[in-house]
């Protein structure tokens, strides 16, 4: 096989024609590293080394680009990447990440989770479902609500206060902001006892 033609693209991309065909896109750097150069004859194993390499580099890449919005758990990021590139590239990807400190569960679980309760007022049931979902080992997410305190009639007040005091006011909205909050994973018995701080119910 002859490399016929390499043609930049957008986004750091070269188009690779051989034999006077396109054969694929692949990262510009890694081209220029393994010197694919126009008249070069080369073979499926040097293409395949190449196309690897690329998979690699554009992988790594795009890791880095998602953590630079948020933090990422180590399952969701590679879940992000698997999109594009084979899983063991994506692997291999986030090990790196993690070993440079770029990506800590423990961070990440920690930090999610202050945001849950902080912002979203989540229970601590609610809290652990939204952890084990990101990925987070379930002794790690064990680990993390040990540190802290919900108290959850408050944050069943926040959120009545918040989002639900004005569907109190019949008996189909009590029942649309017990069966909310109750999604949120609060009990049952807190849920009824902070409503009735509000509005005067029988049962919901």
């Amino acid at each position: 096989m002859q490399i016929t033609a390499v043609e930049p693209r957008k986004k750091g991309l070269s188009a690779l024609y051989i034999d006077g065909e396109l054969a694929m896109k692949l990262d510009a750097e890694v081209l220029l590293a393994h010197r694919f150069d126009v008249g070069r004859e080369i073979d499926d194993e040097q293409l395949h080394a190449c196309v690897k390499d690329s998979d690699k580099k554009r992988c790594k890449d795009k890791a880095l680009w998602l953590i630079s919005f948020r933090d990422h758990s180590r399952k969701e990021l590679i879940d992000k990447l698997r999109r594009d590139y084979p899983e063991d590239i994506c692997e291999a990807a986030v090990d790196r990440l993690e070993e440079l400190g770029l990506i800590d569960d423990g961070r990440f679980a920690r930090r999610y989770a202050a945001d849950l309760i902080g912002l979203k007022h989540l229970s601590a049931r609610g809290v652990r479902q939204k952890l084990y979902e990101k990925g987070i080992d379930r002794d790690l997410i064990d680990e993390v609500l040990d540190e802290v305190f919900i108290d959850e009639k408050e944050q069943i007040r926040t959120l009545i206060e918040r989002k639900y005091a004005r569907s109190l006011s019949d008996e189909k909205g009590q029942r649309r902001c017990a069966n909310a909050l109750a999604r949120m994973g609060f009990g049952y018995s807190d849920i009824k006892s902070v409503m009735r701080e509000y509005i005067e119910i029988e049962d919901i």
